[in-house]
This record gives C-alpha cells, sequence and structure tokens, in this order.
C-alpha cells in the first residue's frame, strides 16, 4: 500500500514538522512494515513556472511532423522582452496540438531539471532557440502520458506563478508492506488511524456515514437479491446524467498515481478513489446494460464470464458470482464482466459497494489466477460498515466532478455481520507481554482501536466491524503490544531446560550426512516438486508405488504440480543446470522427505478455526497425511578424479555410488549387501538392489539407463542411487545395543571358493556370514578371479573372515571351525567349492 502523507493529514492530525521518516518510525513501532519512504518530486527543481499561451505558429516539418513556435508569458520575473508583447515573453518549441491560446500550461525554463534528471537549457531545434520546455505529465513524474501537455485550469493561477502545491509535485509516499491480518490497513483510512494512535492526535473518520435508524426507506435504486450467505451485505446506489466526457481533476489524478495506479476514466477513477480511501473496493455498472434484478449467487456448472481483461473464463461451481437475467455479469470481489462495463458513452452508473466473505474470495483468485486491487482487499476483509459511505462518497464525487444527479431511491440488500465478542481477563495482557501494563492502560489502548471495553477485572471486548482479526483472547493481548510499541517489550530468551544432546534419529540423520561429505559428496537442496512427466522419463512403471502421487491445490508452477515420490528428478535438474554452465564433474548428493498418497487419496477435513477440532477430525487429518519416508540420492557425473601429473582421470561411475552407500550404511552400523536387481531408471544390467539385516531391501545404485540419460539430457554413463534411510534407520542397532569392544585379538582367515559364473557375490557372501556363527566380525570381498587356473564358467572368489570373542583369545581350533562352518554353508546354498 503506497500512502502519500498529503493525504493522510486530510484525516489525521499529523503534525506539519513531522517528516515522512518519523512517521515512517512510529508505523514501524505500531507493527507496520514500512519499506521505503519516496521523496515525490525530490528530483526536480530550478525555475518551473505557470505560462499563459499568448500565440503560435504551426509549422510543417521535411519529416512529417507539425511542431509550434510558441510564444507563452511566464510572468515578470522570467520574461525576456519581445517586440509583439509588451509585457515579454519566452519562445520555446512545442510538438504537441492539445492547447490554444490562452491556456495556462507549465513551462520548465533554461537550468531547471525534470522526472529522470533531464536538465533543460536553451538550444536550437528546427530552426528556432527554445528557450525552455512546456511539460507533459511525464516529464514532471507525475504520469506516463506523452500525448499532450499538461493544460492548467483558467482560473486560480497566474503566469510565473509556482504550478507544484497546485499539481502536488512535492510530496512524501510511504510504501507498506501490510500482513495479511492487518488488511484494514489497506486503506488511507486505516494508516490515518495508525497514525493518529500513534502520535496521539485527532482522527476523522472519512467513513462516518453508516447504516441505521435514519437511513432512508423506499424505493430501491435497483432490485438486489442475496441467495449466498458469503455476501451479508449489498449496497447500491444510482447516478445519472454524468457527462461522460468529464475530465478527472489533476489532484484525483495525482493521488492514483502516487499510489500506484493510472487514471483511465473519471467514473472508474473515483471508484479506484474511494477504495484507496476507504479500503472499500466498489464496482460501477453502465445501468443502462443490465437486465432484470442483480442477483448474488453461486456459479451453475458449465457458466462462462468474459472479464473486464477480455478473457474467458470457465467458472467454477464454488466461485460467487454477480448476476442478471443474461448470466453472470461478474466474479463478486475480483473482476467485473465486460457486457456491463463502464464505457466512454455511459451516462448512468449503478455503484456495487457490498462485502464479500474473504474465504470465498481468496479461492476464487487463486483459482482463476486473477489478483485485483478489490480480492487483494476483500481476502484480507473490509469493513462491511463503510459499504455504505463509501457508496455515497463516491456517488458525490460523481455529481461533484461529472455533474451526475443521485438518484434518491437507494437499495440496501442484507446488513452489516456482528463480529463476535470476547472476555478477557484485565491483567492478561501484562502478563503475557511480561511488561507492566495497568487494566486503565490496556483499557485506552483497546478503545483507540476502536474495541468497545467494559467491566474491571474481567474485560467485555466487542471489536470494531473494521478488525476482523480480533477474535482469540491474544489477539487482543497483540493489539495491546502493538500499540505499546513492540520495541518497549523486553527480549528475555527462556531459559533451556537441561537435555541430553540429540535424539537417535537427529544423530543418524547426522551420521549419514557427514558420511556422505566425508564420501566426497556435496550437499544440494531442491524443490520437493516433481510432474509425471518426471517419472515418464525415468521408465517409473504404472504400477510403481513411486506413481502414488500427491497434488499440490496451489503449485507454485503447472509444470510440477506433484510432491516428489523420489529425489531423483531434483538431482537430475541440478545436474543440467551445472553442466550446462561447464561444470561436468559432479557428485551432489540430497537428503530430504518423499511423499506417497494414502490409498484412495482421502481428502483432509477443515475444521473451523474458532475451537480445537474433534478427535474424530484429528484422526481423519492423520489418515489423509501421505507417507513421508526420508531418503538419500546422490548422483555422479564426468570425472571422480581429474587428470593430473599423476596419472589419468578416473571416471565416476556406479562404484563410488556403491561406495557412497557402504558408507552411509557403516555410518548408523550396518552393512550393505547388494544383488543384481532391475529398477528404474538404472540399466538393467548394471543395477544392483541394496539391502541390510534379512535381506530388507533398503534402495538401488547403479549407472542410469541409455534411454533416461537421452531423454534428461544427462551425461553418458551418468550414475546414481537412492536408499530409503527410515528403512535402514529402523535396522540400525539401537545405541544400547553397541558391542564392547574386545582387547582380545583378532583371528585372520582367508577362504577362496569356486562359483558358477553367474552365482551373485552377495549370495556367496550372505552364506559364509550365516555359517560363520557370532564369532565372525567381518568379511569382505577382496579377489575375483575368471583366468585358466579354474574351470570354463567358473569364477574364483577370495574373502578374508576376521573372528574374535568378546571375553577370551580364540584359538586356531576354534577359529578354524567356524571357517569350516562358513566354507559348508556356502557350498550347501551356492554349491562352492573349496579352491586349493
Amino acid at each position: 500500500m503506497r500512502a502519500p502523507i498529503s493525504w493522510l493529514r486530510e484525516y489525521a492530525a499529523i503534525p506539519a514538522h513531522v517528516t515522512g521518516r518519523e512517521l515512517a518510525e512510529l508505523l514501524i513501532r505500531a507493527g507496520l512494515e514500512v519499506e521505503t519512504v519516496e521523496a515525490v518530486g525530490a528530483e526536480l527543481s530550478g525555475p518551473i513556472v505557470v505560462g499563459q499561451i499568448l500565440r503560435y505558429v504551426d509549422e510543417p516539418q521535411k519529416n512529417g511532423k507539425v511542431i509550434r513556435w510558441v510564444q507563452v508569458d511566464v510572468g515578470p520575473e522570467h520574461n525576456q522582452p519581445h517586440p509583439d508583447f509588451a509585457q515579454g515573453c519566452r519562445e520555446v518549441v512545442c510538438g504537441a496540438h492539445n492547447f490554444t491560446v490562452g491556456d495556462k500550461v507549465v513551462v520548465s525554463l533554461p537550468g531547471s531539471v525534470l522526472a529522470g534528471g533531464f536538465e533543460i537549457s536553451a538550444r536550437k531545434t528546427y530552426g528556432h532557440v527554445s528557450d525552455g520546455m512546456i511539460c507533459a505529465e511525464d516529464e514532471l513524474g507525475i504520469g506516463i502520458d506523452h500525448t499532450g501537455i499538461i493544460v492548467l485550469p483558467a482560473e486560480g493561477l497566474e503566469p510565473g506563478d509556482d504550478p507544484f502545491e497546485y499539481l502536488h509535485l512535492h510530496d512524501e509516499v510511504l510504501d507498506i508492506d501490510v500482513s495479511p491480518d492487518m488488511g484494514y490497513c489497506l486503506s488511507i483510512r486505516g494508516l490515518a488511524r495508525e497514525a493518529a494512535i500513534a502520535l496521539d492526535v485527532p482522527f476523522i473518520d472519512p467513513a462516518q456515514r453508516s447504516l441505521g435508524a435514519d437511513t432512508p426507506a423506499g424505493p430501491v435504486a435497483h432490485e438486489v437479491v442475496l441467495q449466498s450467505p458469503d455476501c451479508p451485505l449489498f449496497v447500491a446506489l444510482k447516478v445519472t446524467n454524468i457527462n461522460p466526457e468529464a475530465p478527472t481533476p489533476m489532484w484525483m489524478k495525482r493521488r492514483l498515481v502516487m499510489a500506484g495506479m493510472r487514471s483511465i476514466s473519471l467514473a472508474v477513477d473515483i471508484t479506484n478513489y474511494v477504495m484507496l480511501e476507504i479500503g472499500q473496493p466498489l464496482h460501477g455498472y453502465d445501468a443502462n446494460a443490465l437486465t432484470g434484478p442483480i442477483v448474488v449467487r453461486k456459479a451453475l456448472a458449465g457458466e462462462q464470464l468474459t472479464t473486464l481483461d477480455g478473457q474467458l473464463r470457465q467458472l467454477h461451481p464454488d466461485d460467487l458470482l454477480i448476476t442478471d437475467d443474461t448470466g453472470p455479469i461478474g466474479i463478486a470481489g475480483v473482476m467485473g464482466g465486460e457486457t456491463t462495463e463502464m464505457t466512454e458513452a455511459t451516462t448512468e452508473v449503478l455503484i456495487e459497494a457490498a462485502n464479500f466473505a474473504a474465504e470465498s474470495i481468496g479461492w476464487t483468485l487463486r483459482r482463476h489466477n486473477l489478483p485485483s486491487e478489490a480480492s487483494k482487499r476483500f481476502h484480507r476483509g473490509v469493513d462491511p460498515a463503510a459499504a455504505y459511505a463509501a457508496a455515497h462518497r463516491a456517488a458525490e464525487l460523481l455529481v461533484e466532478l461529472a455533474a451526475g444527479e443521485l438518484d434518491p431511491a437507494e437499495t440496501v440488500a442484507g446488513g452489516v455481520p456482528v463480529p463476535p465478542t470476547q472476555r478477557i481477563a484485565s491483567d492478561l495482557p501484562a502478563r503475557i507481554l511480561g511488561v507492566e501494563v495497568s487494566a486503565a492502560r490496556a483499557q485506552e489502548l483497546l478503545e483507540k482501536s476502536g474495541v468497545r471495553v467494559s467491566g474491571a477485572e474481567v474485560f467485555e471486548l466487542a471489536p470494531p466491524t473494521w478488525r476482523p482479526d480480533l477474535r482469540d483472547p491474544y489477539d487482543y493481548v497483540e493489539e495491546v503490544g502493538r500499540k505499546l510499541g513492540f520495541d518497549t517489550i523486553p527480549s528475555v530468551p527462556p531459559i533451556a531446560p537441561p537435555g541430553h544432546g540429540f535424539t537417535r534419529p537427529q544423530q543418524l540423520r547426522r551420521a549419514v550426512n557427514r558420511a556422505a561429505v566425508d564420501a566426497g559428496f556435496t550437499e544440494v537442496i531442491t524443490f520437493p516438486f516433481i510432474s509425471a512427466e518426471d517419472l515418464d522419463a525415468m521408465g517409473v512403471p504404472a504400477d510403481d508405488p513411486r506413481r502414488a502421487l500427491v497434488r499440490l491445490a496451489n503449485p507454485l508452477a503447472e509444470t510440477s504440480p506433484y510432491l516428489r515420490t523420489t529425489l531423483l528428478p531434483g538431482l537430475f535438474g541440478a545436474v543440467a543446470r551445472n553442466t550446462s554452465r561447464g561444470n561436468d564433474d559432479l557428485a551432489l548428493f540430497e537428503t530430504g522427505s518423499v511423499f506417497f498418497a494414502r490409498e484412495g487419496n482421502p481428502a483432509a477435513p477443515l475444521p473451523a478455526v474458532d475451537h480445537r477440532p474433534s478427535d474424530a477430525e484429528l484422526a481423519a487429518i492423520a489418515a489423509a497425511i501421505p507417507t513421508q519416508p526420508r531418503h538419500l540420492a546422490a548422483i555422479l557425473t564426468g570425472a571422480w578424479q581429474p587428470a593430473g601429473w599423476q596419472g589419468e582421470a578416473v571416471p565416476a561411475s556406479w562404484q563410488q555410488a556403491f561406495e557412497l552407500a557402504d558408507q552411509v550404511a557403516q555410518a548408523v552400523g550396518l552393512q550393505i549387501s547388494r544383488a543384481a536387481a532391475a529398477s528404474a531408471p538404472f540399466h538393467p544390467g548394471r543395477c544392483a538392489a541394496l539391502s541390510v539385516g534379512d535381506g530388507n531391501v533398503v534402495g538401488y545404485a547403479g549407472e542410469l539407463h541409455p534411454s533416461v540419460v537421452a531423454a534428461l539430457g544427462l551425461p553418458a554413463r551418468t550414475s546414481a542411487v537412492e536408499i530409503d534411510l527410515d528403512a535402514l534407520f529402523a535396522a540400525a542397532p539401537g545405541s544400547g545395543d553397541i558391542a564392547t569392544i574386545s582387547t582380545h585379538p583378532v583371528a585372520k582367515e582367508d577362504v577362496a571358493l569356486i562359483v558358477d559364473a553367474d552365482i551373485a557375490v552377495a549370495a556367496v557372501q550372505t552364506a559364509l556370514t550365516a555359517g560363520a556363527g557370532p564369532l565372525l566380525e567381518s568379511i569382505a570381498l577382496f579377489d575375483i578371479y575368471t583366468g585358466d587356473q579354474i574351470p570354463p564358467g567358473k569364477k574364483s572368489l577370495a574373502f578374508a573372515l576376521r573372528f574374535r570373542a568378546p571375553d577370551r583369545t580364540l584359538t586356531e581350533a576354534e577359529a578354524g571351525a567356524a571357517r569350516d562352518a562358513a566354507i559348508a554353508a556356502a557350498q550347501t546354498a551356492t554349491g562352492a567349492i573349496p579352491r586349493v
């Protein structure tokens, strides 16, 4: 919200000595976020004065343009002698033609500086020396129009006068980021009230006219029927015989521009002006284009509407509409329709000032991706009691500025909803804020905010209609704190209770991340969103669990509308961004949650916020929450070690992916077993299933399938790994299960077994481990031989077995027996033959 200080001063008695920056500091103390204080017109300097056209001559040029050679009276202080004019004048070249003799204009003389730092000097152009310039709006920084120069009113200004005050060229504008719970500050009315409270000065409410017993009864301006509770109030006034050619006055146009809006036409400018001033969005209809009564209702199936931006929109059954006998004529609180739009020929205007439910407007503007100044206010809550005053304010301006006539008939459908009251202990603000706030002081501050307070030890509180955010007892405590100034509340950090360090899951997560970094990988964090096309490119089958996608209601981008079920697409994107910038040697990893939809994809209920959800509601919410296991994934491309004096480059491959899996498992006290497998997006002949314990598969690693690499534009032979950390942690030994380190020596035994070439190493190792028994401390493969010393179709696998007892030194016989048991188990399971 951009708020000119001069506009705020109309309703808050801000002392003349208070600068914009001082006011900004006070508003920041009250909880508003003032981002900038803009000094409007500060770059304008030098002799910029009112001039009156004395004479001009149109002169056609060779380039087809027609310029005017103009003599202009700029006052006795600035005029130069001229033989044709006793008072003297200045002669300038002007390219505009929207003025005539006698018109008063703005003239910048040599030595002045205009918007954008444009310096004015006397210079020769089109065969004349132009001794200054006649200014357009954009040259003074008060608009964007450059089609003609500014023509001032005939009365009230004389040649040589300073035009700054009339044109509002000097002002300060506060640019405020209004938080969602302070929607009333999206208006000059709300900000002026906050400024008056902060400065403790009088405030004049521009929306004092309200609905009551004195509201005229009788004929209606236009029949209105409310068929939805999302529209509790609809006020309509009619203004007839307006002059459609009446211009927007400079003061209004200037305020709209400073507030961040552009001038369109007088009728539209008035509705925007009143919205900025009072905070009530208005809509003007061409009254002659309406057919039958206005009906406020929800959309019907298949209905369409062409909105003011020219877009044909398919309406949703939850959209709140403004309709007449022809069908929809506007999306309530968001944007009007083309058929009833005010045009340059409109002479009768029906002013709508209605109140709509914030939730309804919020869903509609998101559904249609149609944010507007009106929807922004309705979505945050608009004062329903201001609708009547805003409609009359707009009608009065149409009468005053467009020579219209106000129809005495009024339409008031519905009424102003009564805000909920609340009860709090009078000492609650002091107890919660931690500062001394007497009951009398708390009552004073709340009453300044418009809250009606009664009671002594217990306050009975009735919030004003413009504060829908005041519902909970602690909302009122926060309000007292804001009015005191948050800078007056001391920061007292709580004393942390003695703890026991990290929890077991925290320890495991940190151990995994540390192991991945120690293994040579770099951690990245990617967006947790994917598309169905990502899974298609990975070759994920239709029945794969990774197809159980959760769609976001409001995705950041429609190209990625689902929560991820795998971390790999994010890493693929990171690789693409890096390789496109010449960074080809990558070893990246990420840890994070993935999300799987529940069976049937149940919808979570939306419980009310004014009471605690029931057990049934909490259970339904829990049942609808997707399962969210934590995964680790990594990807490798290019060189693992670059080429150098020590030798050729070592390419990154599946070997580093397997090593990462081993390091991660060892970090949590486990050992990974690998077995050949086929799982998208990996090459079926170069993929391994990673398992722990009794064959529990926790992930896959290997080289990506060439078709996946081609579809995603990845470097050839890209390798990856993905592990379900939750499954890994579930199999990890507890902190109390770690074996005591033995002080006795280890017994080393090596075995070499000949097996068929298609027998997996993991199968042999698993059998050896099972047969060796509890004395086995570790097992490692250290050699694979396929030479001519063994039969064709066979391979020799050599394993190093290490045995140790916790309470004694093993004898040679004990170690040999354990070794023989391991060999026997391998013979039984895989048909292995000891190699001698």
